[in-house]
């Protein structure tokens, strides 16, 4: 993403509109990141659009000061990639929730995602369907209690993480909502990635699946349970920075510093710029209780994307041939006057 100079604040960015969503609901602070994070890159609001389909986190374009469009159902990529392709100069995010981008719409975002187009894809995972009144979502975990499961679901979940992995995804980023800090970390990075950027955002649902999360996000867990992933650095964790990951094999392993001789030294270190996703999908499908979730950057690999290739694409065509305009088109094909 191009940088320029003129300085914004999140201000700059915010809408006039009354923010409906639930009290303590963590879409608020993820929109609050999002504004922060256009105002760091130096984006003017009015290169930025915000696509969405339905659902909770599909009201978040009414609170960016910025071009929006809510849409409709599982229609957010669709719609996401027609404006790229159109207006190729607009940061484009897409905002869609576990129902909305991996039910009825998990078959335009796999393919988005396939055709690497230049597009930000923030996926609100609260686990349940929140608008619809609390009914359970491809990412609810198996047994839970819902008013579409009252026994439980039998369902086996999604994970987002393996879905934009096996649709050859060049970008993936994970952070929670109550940590701002990492949350703007990472759409700033995915803004300035060229082609579909995936940032999983854990969203805790106060009213239908509150504490969905917990385990992870309260404070006094999160150091021990969970890994900030930085490009050339060592995989440290824990809240005395005392534990890392190694390479046990094929499989990752948890470790202690000082314990058997390991040392900082035998950590791995995080590469997100590899172009194997072998180790990037293995972080960032590790999921307790022996492995810390990991958040932050998981893939950050740079290949052209799919408008960039259009666009160039268009142009070689062009110097091949005289046709400049549809008339022209017409006039080239087989014809009769009558």
């Amino acid at each position: 993403m191009e940088e320029l100079s003129t300085a914004y604040s999140a201000k700059d960015f915010k809408s006039d509109q009354y923010v409906r969503w639930c009290p303590g609901c963590g879409d608020h602070s993820i929109v609050n990141a999002l504004q922060k994070a256009m105002a760091e890159i130096a984006i003017p609001p009015h290169r930025v659009a915000v696509i969405s389909g339905i659902g909770c986190s599909s009201r978040l374009p009414y609170y960016m000061k910025s071009y929006g469009f809510h849409t409709i159902h599982g229609r957010g990529a669709a719609i996401a990639t027609g404006v790229k392709v159109a207006k190729p100069e607009l940061c484009v995010w897409q905002i869609t929730g576990d129902g909305d981008c991996l039910a009825i719409g998990g078959n335009h975002f796999i393919h988005s995602v396939r055709r690497n187009i230049d597009i930000n894809v923030l996926l609100f995972n609260n686990r349940i369907y929140g608008l619809t009144k609390g009914q359970y979502s491809p990412t609810t975990q198996q047994g839970a209690i819902t008013k579409s499961s009252p026994f439980g679901t039998i369902e086996r979940p999604f994970r987002p993480a393996e879905l934009a992995f096996g649709a050859r995804g060049s970008f993936f980023a994970r952070a929670l909502d109550v940590d701002m800090k990492s949350a703007q970390a990472v759409m700033t990075a995915a803004a300035r990635h060229k082609g579909t950027s995936v940032v999983e955002m854990l969203v805790n649902c106060v009213i239908f699946n509150n504490g969905t999360h917990n385990w992870i996000s309260e404070k006094e867990f999160r150091s021990e349970r969970s890994i900030l992933l930085e490009d050339g650095k060592p995989m440290i964790f824990g809240k005395d920075r005392d534990r890392g990951l190694v390479l046990d094999g094929l499989k990752l392993r948890a470790v202690r510093l000082g314990e058997g001789g390991v040392s900082e030294k035998d950590l791995l270190v995080h590469d997100a710029r590899c172009e194997d996703s072998t180790l990037h999908r293995m972080l960032a499908m590790m999921e307790g209780p022996d492995l810390p979730i990991a958040f932050g950057v998981i893939r950050s690999v740079e290949t052209e994307s799919y408008d960039e290739a259009l666009v160039k694409q268009i142009a070689e065509v062009q110097s091949r041939t005289s046709i400049r305009n549809f008339d022209a088109l017409v006039d080239s094909c087989e014809h009769w006057e009558l």
